[in-house]
């Protein structure tokens, strides 16, 4: 060993530094290999385990009716399955690290880990909550946040649905979890109106006869629930009669039925001679000529009364009368 003239150690090139810092980790790599190529095995293991546990949930969630809800559980259990795997193989490759000081670190970081995907948590749980209550399912047709149509899947963070007009709608599971949702199709059949003015010189009793048999002969309208037409209101021009049947809940099915009725109706009404009258106003002109035009109490509303009306003879002989002479 040679020495400075101060007695110093000699100093190792930076050179022979690294090369001696690459051997170090190229002999630690070596010695890791097997420990590496376990963990490496433990982990294909892990992951076949995780497909086979996610298919098996998903299977079994089909059999009974709840695909979506089998598709979900099997995702968290594969997730749940390959951190877990992950860890063990990190406690394989360094054996300093344990999993349990690994879980420990998770749980007081998972207060952030909260806030930082709090709405992608927020929308899991929702989902979750309405695949287990599951108040709609898969193919019903539903109407939320101003959206009507199919439901396609309830997918982790959303609900698809597919519009009557052939769109897709992607809604948050917690804006539907929280809002108010109309299932169309939660019962077999629902029920439908549609309002029909007739005039007041028309018979109400014999319109809703008439109007009652067509609705009766119209394909898709259910006998039982019977179809009624009950009257409604007086309008200002018009009876209004308002009438109610039962079909099938489905979009289409409601939508043609109660094409067909509208156009029985319609039939009905010109067949048997039941004006459908469209709003009308009547005015009515005073002549202001009469001496009790002026008084109020010898009027009726809007056109003077009885006592007070003189023939058009009488009012032109007056009218001569006050023409001064010349």
């Amino acid at each position: 060993m040679n020495a400075d003239s101060k007695g110093a150690l000699p100093i190792k090139e930076p050179t022979q530094l690294i090369l001696a810092k690459l051997q170090s980790f190229a002999n630690g790599f070596f010695l890791q290999l097997p420990n590496v190529a376990a963990a490496l095995l433990f982990l294909f293991v892990a992951w076949l385990l995780a497909k086979s546990v996610e298919r098996a949930v998903a299977h079994v969630a089909a059999k009974r009716g709840r695909p979506d809800l089998g598709a979900l559980l099997g995702s968290l259990a594969k997730v749940a399955l390959l951190v877990a795997a992950f860890l063990f193989a990190a406690a394989i490759i360094f054996p300093s690290v344990q999993p349990a000081d690994v879980f420990a670190t998770l749980g007081i970081g998972s207060v952030a880990i909260g806030f930082a995907f709090k709405d992608i948590l927020q929308n899991l749980l929702a989902g979750l909550l309405l695949l287990i209550n599951r108040p709609y399912r898969r193919g019903d047709q539903i109407a939320v946040k101003g959206f009507e149509g199919s439901v396609v899947r309830i997918e982790t963070r959303a609900t698809i649905i597919r519009t009557y007009d052939g769109r897709r709608v992607i809604i948050p599971n917690s804006d539907v979890y929280t809002s108010a949702v109309i299932v169309n199709t939660a019962h077999d059949h629902r029920r439908d109106e549609v309002m029909i003015g007739i005039g007041y010189g028309d018979d109400p009793v014999q319109a809703i006869d008439v109007f009652l048999a067509a609705i009766r002969g119209v394909d898709g309208v259910l006998a039982d629930p019977a179809p009624d037409v009950l009257p409604d209101q007086l309008n200002e021009s018009t009876v209004d009669l308002k009438a109610r049947w039962w079909a099938d809940s489905t979009r289409s099915e409601q939508v043609q039925v109660r094409s067909r009725v509208v156009l029985a109706i319609f039939e009905a009404a010109r067949k048997h001679g039941i004006d459908l009258p469209f709003p009308t106003q009547v005015m009515l002109f005073h002549d202001q000529t009469e001496d009790g035009d002026a008084t109020r109490e010898n009027q009726r509303e809007g056109w003077p009364s009885k006592s007070t009306m003189v023939t058009q003879e009488s009012r032109a002989k007056r009218v001569a009368k006050r023409k001064p002479k010349r």
